[in-house]
């Protein structure tokens, strides 16, 4: 992901990460340091390679000699050391996402004083490890991440896992092309709509008026007309092979158990722009942790996976037979596979693909009639500036239903004999089954900051869809002001999608703690979806110093501007920034 060097001055992140007591930034580089003390030592070399997919040979980039990297699994508390050594043409980057860590070994070019690893060059990365649980590995350089540059990372807690399995398993998803990213941006530069293959057809007007009638069709073709759209752009990017630890559907990956087992499957969306909905047909799957943190156990049949989010779940297959972990795109343009069986070369029933959803004016929500193709949000000056010296103190939140923002669960629609499921939220879940929602997510432990906001942010996730870029308040990356808060600060940020697509939104450095309707349960994520037309709110404390990356995760979303910085300012040095 190109984060770029734009912004604060290398000479200002310095002042930055030696304000927030990172004492001997520059010695952090490699040669600079002895490491001798570390408790766990691993080398990664980046280099470019091959894989097969089904046979087919595909270009791609390589962590440590494999696609995926291999797993990292370390233990609450250690000191961990990664040497990351760069083979290719080009910088890269590694960022560890989801982890607790000084700013400079977060991993994102352009923020506290980092600096992308140089052809032919190494860098050495130390963390000490103040959490447990299921994280992953990625590049923060251009492209890369697209062409295989993932791995999972597990972290075993100090003390007692407080959910037992007698196994587990890593399943990583991703998804591959043939095409480099680069030319990916530029088709969709060319024409945004360059991907979508589903547009509707002279089939489906027809039915749609014997199903609605003429005057309700019409309308409803008459408004996504003005605004320049198709409610059938669910995902920017189409002809991706999606893959289940490296395997396609063909080589699918099995993992194994025996029957009456407890199996912990450890779920990884390492996608660059895939949101899945992901079923095992035959096995309910009881859900433990949500972004690395433990929940309280929730049964479903199935969940909506956004990209860079992480879930544990538990399964309990009892039959000596094959079941197969389905994960499908939301544009339903393949499927990745997994097989969970008892013995190796047994595969599940493959089912077929559910129909694709097409959106409707409620997904644009108080947003419907805005033209995104002719609205220039840049000349808009929504930027959110200097929070540490807005007195938000004065605003009322306790006329706010925060509860209620976009996390109602959605109203059960399953496809019907007249057409495909209406509405993003809409998955096709089969009758008598469960998917998961965000208000069924409560941690497992309560909060430890429970105050009231004393700040309160509104992001407004924009774009202009004709060209392709996509802004927050109205603002590329670094062409708005940042977001900065002190240190101890307790923040809300609200969310607020007027545009058509799904946001994963990703903050580094830091969990969010989701309004869902608990109280002091909120669950702790480091990705959010926001649905289109919906707005979603987090709070969070802002305990963590640093310059810090908040950006969409959809990897070209984020690329073409979806971004900002979120500046936590120490409150020892704040005089001095």
């Amino acid at each position: 992901m190109t984060m770029g060097t734009e912004g604060l001055s290398r000479r200002d992140a310095l002042r930055l990460a030696a304000a927030a007591g990172m004492a001997g930034v520059v010695s952090l580089y490699p040669g600079r340091r002895s490491f001798a003390s570390a408790d766990h030592e691993t080398s990664l070399l980046v280099e470019e390679t091959s894989i097969t997919i089904d046979g087919d040979r595909f270009g791609a980039i390589a962590m440590g000699g494999s696609v995926p990297a291999p797993t990292l699994r370390w233990r609450e508390g250690q000191e961990v050391v990664v040497q990351v050594t760069n083979r290719l043409r080009e910088p890269t980057s590694i960022h560890w996402h989801g982890l607790l860590l000084e700013g400079m070994m977060d991993g994102a070019p352009g923020f506290n004083a980092y600096s992308a690893i140089a052809p032919g060059e190494s860098f050495t990365y130390r963390i000490r490890l103040r959490q447990s649980g299921t994280y992953w590995y990625h590049s923060h350089s251009g492209g890369q991440e697209q062409r295989g540059m993932y791995g999972a990372i597990i972290i075993d807690p100090a003390e007692r896992e407080p959910v037992r399995a007698d196994r587990e398993h890593v399943i990583v998803l991703s998804d591959h092309t043939a095409d480099h990213p680069d030319h990916i941006m530029r088709k969709l530069k060319v024409s945004e709509g360059y991907y979508n293959k589903g547009k509707r057809t002279l089939g489906d007007l027809i039915g749609d008026i014997r199903r609605d009638g003429l005057a309700k069709t019409w309308a409803d073709r008459r408004d996504w007309g003005d605004m320049r759209m198709d409610p059938t752009d669910l995902a920017d990017v189409t002809g991706y092979r999606f893959l289940a630890n490296g395997k396609g559907i063909q080589d699918h990956w099995t993992g194994l158990f025996k029957p009456g087992e407890r199996v912990r499957l450890r779920l990884i969306n390492a996608s660059a722009m895939s949101i899945f909905d992901v079923a095992i047909p035959g096995l309910p799957m009881t859900i433990v942790s949500a972004d690395g943190q433990n929940v309280l156990p929730v049964k479903v049949d199935e969940f909506r996976f956004g990209v860079g989010e992480t879930y544990d779940v538990i399964v309990m297959p009892t039959e000596d037979r094959a079941y197969t972990l389905m994960a499908e795109p939301i544009d339903r343009s393949g499927y990745a596979r997994a097989t969970l069986a008892p013995r190796p070369g047994m595969a599940g029933e493959i089912p077929p693909l559910r129909p694709r959803a097409i959106l409707t004016m409620a997904d644009m929500g108080p947003h419907h009639g805005m033209d995104h193709g002719s609205m220039d949000h840049g000349s808009m000056d929504h930027s959110s500036m200097d929070h540490g010296a807005m007195d938000h103190g004065a605003m009322d939140h306790g006329s706010m239903d925060h509860a209620a923002m976009g996390h109602d669960a959605p109203v059960p629609a399953p496809p019907t004999r007249d057409g495909p499921p209406q509405g993003w939220d809409q998955a096709g879940t089969p009758p008598g089954k469960r998917a998961l929602t965000y208000a069924d997510l409560k941690s497992l432990t309560r909060n430890a900051d429970t105050r009231e906001p004393a700040h309160e942010i509104s992001l407004r996730l924009t774009g202009i869809m004709e060209r392709y870029i996509w802004t927050l308040n109205g603002h590329k990356f670094d062409h708005g002001g940042p977001i900065r808060v002190n240190q101890g600060d307790r923040v809300r940020l609200t969310f607020v999608n007027t545009t058509m697509m799904a946001h994963p939104m990703h903050l580094h450095g830091m969990f969010f703690e989701l309004e869902n309707g608990q109280t002091d349960r909120k669950p702790r994520k480091h990705v959010v979806i926001v649905p289109p037309g919906k707005t979603v709110s987090v709070v969070l404390t802002a305990d963590e110093p640093g310059d810090w990356p908040l950006h969409c995760h959809m990897l070209f979303h984020m690329n073409a501007g979806m971004m900002t910085r979120f500046i936590v300012t120490p409150s020892s040095a704040t005089a001095t920034l």
